[in-house]
């Protein structure tokens, strides 16, 4: 029997253990997708206690802020809400998450929680009700006065290279000027475009949002779609400057409608007077918006990231009272693999389509995008066209096989851009090595079965690309 967690952990033959230790381990960590704050990597904060790190809490405006997948897994166990989001004392939610994990077995969650407890606070146990206490003050201990467990330590350690986060195009970027401008801060913060706002027309305070996009631009209002469509160019431009490598969407689902200018231009003044518009109509303006935004993303070398299939706050209860991003979203069944065709030979037309990165909640979806990304392949960059890592509720070990194979057989898996976060605590870089335990093991058992030749200079070369080499030219890390 192996051991729990020890240096071989997940990795079952010896030519994955020679792939991880030899190739994988060592090499840094672009995390291109992230949710973190750049306030706190600038201030450099430190936490107080390991409750604030991963169950998090409210913020001053009322909004929740923590690990949704944490959140899940004490509902699960049957926490009241109190406990989760309310206002319990921390050192009693965190009782309350140590004594629902051990429930969690099969669950990423169990092997990432202990991972971190093992990388980044040197406890070789195991998190359960019974060593709750232990853990607080070990945990507690160290988060106060290791220097290297403030924010910066924490991602020093981890050895990350690039941190991609999320923004909104009416953001000032002010956190991100302040860290290009401190000459400590020896890794790349980037802003990344979120523009979900000014592109979901159907959806309540659509219209103030665009009064919110006007006033950044230096307008009183932006009262025509070429007034909206400029206004995105200069916010684009803007995050360009301030380094700027990649933007995310995140879609129902993808849409594709072609119409005029004229056409959407009505569409968009009907909407701004506060009348409702029909799905075909929202589907028309959307389109327009999403080509536009692909040519300026193609221009400024920016990759556009699409995530779809994500159906958000199904409790409609739970989501009136904490709001978005709280653990109330489910993987959805839209089908639109033609419609994201369409989108991106719309832009390939006149060669204008950017290099793009698609992720689908559903795994039902893989094998679509597998045979999407042959199609719009240039030589711009090897993978122009990506199939993103396993997202979400799929970033488990058999989410993450599935999607690599998936990729191997359909497409170029030694071009993968590799794995990403997605996440919203300093913590999460483990995730990374979880990834690389299961890629060096994949890999591995194709070489023990004789799928692949033992050509360890070919494949040592093929983990270290897709750990980070691959992400770091698709980026332009180090430019």
């Amino acid at each position: 029997m192996k051991a729990f967690m020890d240096k071989d952990f997940m990795l079952q033959s010896a030519t994955a253990q020679h792939l991880y230790h030899d190739y994988a381990a060592a090499m840094p960590i672009c995390d291109y997708h992230c949710h973190i704050p750049p306030r706190e990597i600038y201030e450099n904060r430190r936490f107080e206690n390991i409750a604030q790190v991963w169950l998090g809490g409210r913020n001053p405006d009322g909004s929740y802020f923590g690990d949704h997948y944490k959140w899940r897994v004490m509902r699960s166990n049957g926490v009241p809400e109190e406990y989760i989001t309310g206002d319990k004392p921390d050192r009693e939610r965190f009782q309350k998450f140590a004594e629902a994990l051990p429930m969690a077995i099969g669950n990423p969650m169990y092997h990432w929680t202990n991972l971190e407890l093992h990388v980044f606070f040197g406890y070789d146990g195991v998190l359960n009700g019974d060593t709750a206490e232990e853990v607080w003050n070990l945990c507690n201990d160290k988060l106060q006065h290791d220097p290297k467990l403030t924010v910066r330590g924490l991602i020093e350690q981890s050895n990350v290279a690039f941190i991609g986060t999320t923004d909104d195009p009416i953001d000032d970027l002010y956190w991100h000027k302040k860290i290009k401008e401190d000459p400590t801060i020896k890794f790349t913060v980037a802003p990344s475009f979120r523009p979900d706002k000014a592109i979901n027309i159907n959806k309540p305070g659509f219209a103030e949002y665009m009064a919110k996009l006007a006033a950044v631009v230096g307008k009183e209002k932006l009262a025509c779609i070429d007034c909206v469509t400029d206004a995105l160019t200069k916010r684009i431009e803007f995050f360009a400057e301030m380094g700027c490598r990649a933007s995310d969407h995140g879609l129902d689902y993808v849409p594709y409608r072609e119409a005029t200018k004229d056409e959407v231009n009505a569409i968009y003044q009907k909407v701004m007077k506060g009348e409702s518009c029909t799905a075909e109509e929202a589907e028309k303006y959307q389109t327009y918006i999403l080509i536009h935004l692909g040519k300026q993303y193609h221009r400024l070398g920016i990759a556009m990231q699409i995530h779809y299939n994500c159906l958000r706050g199904v409790n409609r209860k739970m989501n009136s009272l904490l709001g978005p991003d709280t653990g109330f979203d489910m993987i959805n069944t839209a089908t639109c693999g033609g419609e994201i065709a369409q989108l991106l030979s719309a832009l390939n037309d006149t060669d204008e389509c950017p290099k793009t990165i698609i992720y689908s909640l559903n795994p039902a979806d893989d094998a679509q995008i597998g045979t999407i990304l042959g199609c719009f392949q240039n030589s711009e960059v090897p993978g122009k066209i990506q199939h993103g890592s396993a997202w979400w509720f799929n970033d488990h070990k058999i989410g993450m096989e599935e999607q690599m194979t998936r990729l191997a057989s359909l497409g170029l898996l030694g071009n993968f851009v590799g794995m990403l976060t997605d996440s919203r605590s300093f913590l999460s870089y483990t995730r990374h090595d979880y990834f690389r335990r299961i890629l060096c093991n994949l890999i591995g058992d194709w070489v023990e079965n004789g799928e692949y030749p033992a050509d360890m200079e070919m494949l040592g070369g093929i983990v270290r690309d897709i750990s980070f080499n691959n992400a770091a030219r698709y980026f332009g890390i180090g430019r």
